[in-house]
């Protein structure tokens, strides 16, 4: 398996959920689904490094904790939005709706 490929995944990766993180101005759902891009391509990027340099493979597993408690949280402020104002639009916030 080599190293630099599977990078370049995780790059291209990071690059495309940091320019869908950038274009959502609307809605949050959509902010969130680029977060789990972003994170899931860094995972990949760093499961790489740890698997060609032969290190701590608990770092794997840490960082993908971190990654689920950002999920959960991410989820629970969706739900309160939806709860609180109706919908998950981004602007209605902005204009002290909540």
């Amino acid at each position: 398996m080599s190293f630099f490929p599977v990078v370049g995944v995780g790059v291209i990766g990071v690059l495309v959920g940091s320019v869908c993180l950038m274009s959502q101005r609307k809605s949050l759902f959509g902010a969130l689904l680029s977060m789990e891009v972003f994170t899931l391509s860094v995972y990949i990027m760093v499961f790489s490094a740890v698997w060609f340099f032969g290190s701590l493979t608990s770092v794997c597993l840490i960082f993908l904790g971190f990654g689920v408690c950002e999920a959960a949280l991410g989820l629970s402020v969706l739900v309160s939005l939806i709860r609180s104002t109706g919908s998950d639009y981004v602007g209605g916030l902005v204009l002290g709706h909540f």
